[in-house]
């Protein structure tokens, strides 16, 4: 873990480190190439706003790479609605890296089928999933009929299914490539489990990362914005640089849902100066 007293002396540089990176695009729709980290954002971050405040504000926080929720792209929408929505994003200049959490719990092909017809409209390359083990046989014959990945997300103690990464990793060993895990940071630490240990298990099978930092590690509720908190984030960068992640490590911001872009802003600074620090 970073001490209280390192992690005040990193961000004292951070300010200088953003500065001489401010004018280098940030994320592209590119493969990261080897000790890259691409870094995105997961649309439940701006849960209060409608589309079109989504597309400005990510843009307006440098980021061209997002996942998105489905308040920004309603299942029930038409073929038509689906094409307008994949329309505006591709206008603002974004690239949809996935979707979800997509909760896939009815053991119903045809319910199951549905969230990928979905996914195809709009044009993503991968839906992250709750559901249970006794489905994934039907998501994983759908993710290689329809070739969309499928990434399982973790969501703590309070996830019957898969509280941990490690918990769908036993499930899905043996499943086609295209399914793995998109490991939450947060919801990893509070189940007491080692989240560099879980980000290493994962290896090819982490498909996605959902970033955010907490006070205490156990706690939900005390999410702060990153750099301000104990999550191991530069640790975290190391290991995925190690491990050649290809994903994205998308920012979910949790709080200050009214008014989020300042600790937006604030935790983008921070990821850049980790990152920038760690190429020099």
């Amino acid at each position: 873990m970073f001490s209280e007293s390192s992690r005040r002396n990193f961000l004292q540089g951070v300010p200088a480190a953003v500065a001489a990176t401010a004018a280098v695009p940030l994320a592209n729709a590119a493969a990261p190439g080897p000790g890259e980290v691409r870094l995105g954002i997961a649309s439940y971050s701006f849960r209060e706003f409608g589309r079109r405040l989504c597309i400005k504000y990510t843009k307006e926080l440098g980021i061209t790479l997002l996942t998105i929720k489905e308040f920004h792209a309603l299942y029930r929408s038409t073929p038509q609605e689906l094409a307008r929505a994949k329309g505006e994003f591709a206008k603002g200049g974004l690239t949809l890296t996935g979707g979800g959490t997509v909760y896939m719990l009815k053991d119903d092909p045809a319910d199951v089928k549905s969230y990928f017809d979905y996914a195809k409209a709009l044009g993503l390359p991968m839906m992250n999933i709750g559901t249970t083990a006794k489905i994934m046989p039907t998501v994983e014959q759908f993710a290689k009929q329809y070739d969309i990945k499928i990434a399982i997300h973790n969501h703590g103690p309070e996830d019957k299914n898969f509280p941990a990464p490690s918990d769908a990793l036993k499930v899905i060993k043996n499943m086609d490539p295209r399914i793995g895990v998109c490991i939450d940071v947060g919801h990893t630490t509070r189940t007491g489990k080692n989240v560099l240990e879980e980000i290493e298990a994962a290896g090819p099978r982490l498909l996605d990362m959902h970033m955010k930092d907490l006070r205490n590690l156990m706690d939900r509720d005390s999410q702060v914005d990153c750099g301000d908190g104990v999550m191991p984030i530069p640790q975290i960068f190391t290991l995925l640089k190690k491990i050649n992640y290809q994903g994205t490590v998308h920012l979910e911001y949790e709080i200050n849902a009214d008014s989020p872009l300042l600790g937006m802003h604030r935790s983008f600074s921070y990821m850049r100066g980790v990152l920038a620090g760690q190429r020099s």
